[in-house]
């Protein structure tokens, strides 16, 4: 294998190679920013009094949609606001979508970095830095993110969670998913004996003398547990996930969990692996 040194080329203020080269190159294929397999959904999409969102990508898979704004050179402060103004925009015009906004630059400066840093939790925000690489007469696009996505805890995993009861989720689910949460509860023991589950309002949870863990999560419905583990998404763990034949939900970006529907008898059908499953989350969230 031959070694080959790349000059890096610089597209501000290029002759051809300007926004809408690198707008059109994302379009063609949306992978190559690095976020997971998403499809272009719209481009130069028209915002109301807010000019227009250079691209909309959407993950295959799910309802993740990405507001995208390029910009060419080093960050400034009119481009981050507009990448949250478009990203609020998309938002509330389509609720059911969970959004990112996304910026792409040639030069996220430190001081830009940390001041999209500020939001980042608050507002969903992705930073990627893009490099030009020319050989010959051939270019290439590379994508590093230099900030990912972070989520802050919300209500719903706080650990002032408001506490609930066995009879409360008995009620609101059924006595027979709440005992699958004791049948998971046992192969969770097996690992860790201290854990007992906790009764709140959105979700059953554990803690460990009296604090809580909640490395995964138990949401009982009338005829079905969706068990919630807390685990990064991958391609290698959603093919784990099918091969072993469960019933796999959307991944919940927003918490970084799996959602896996466990029906009557699934728990025990699948008993070593999902063993193993729990024993993973465990031994991440340690």
């Amino acid at each position: 294998m031959e070694y080959v040194k790349f000059d890096k080329v610089s597209l501000k203020g290029h002759p051809t190679l300007d926004e809408k080269w690198v707008q059109d190159r994302i379009a063609a294929d949306p992978t190559i920013l690095g976020l997971g397999d998403l499809v272009l959904k719209d481009k130069e999409r028209a915002q109301p009094h807010a000019g227009r969102l250079d691209l909309l990508l959407q993950d295959a898979d799910s309802v993740h949609r990405y507001e995208v704004e390029i910009q060419l050179g080093a960050t400034d402060e009119s481009h981050i606001i507009r990448t949250i103004e478009y990203w609020d925009v998309e938002r509330k015009r389509y609720p059911q979508y969970d959004h990112t906004a996304v910026l792409v630059a040639e030069n996220i400066t430190s001081r830009f970095l940390n001041v999209i840093g500020l939001f980042n939790g608050f507002i969903p925000l992705v930073a990627i830095q893009m490099k030009v690489l020319k050989y010959e007469d051939k270019v290439s696009l590379d994508f590093t993110t230099v900030l990912g996505r972070v989520t802050l805890g919300l209500v719903d995993e706080d650990e002032d969670s408001e506490p609930t009861d066995r009879a409360y989720w008995e009620k609101r689910g059924s006595k027979a998913t709440v005992a699958m949460a004791d049948e998971l509860l046992e192969f969770i023991r097996t690992f860790d004996p201290n854990l007992e589950l906790k009764y709140n309002k959105f979700y059953i949870g554990l803690a460990k003398e009296g604090k809580p863990f909640n490395f995964v999560v138990f949401r009982p419905k009338k005829n079905f547990l969706r068990l919630e583990p807390r685990l990064e998404q991958s391609e290698q763990t959603q093919e784990r996930l099918e091969a072993a034949g469960l019933d796999v939900m959307d991944y919940e970006d927003r918490w970084g969990r799996y959602r896996i529907r466990l029906g009557k008898g699934d728990a025990k059908k699948h008993a070593e692996f999902l063993k193993g499953l729990l024993e993973e989350a465990h031994g991440v969230a340690e």
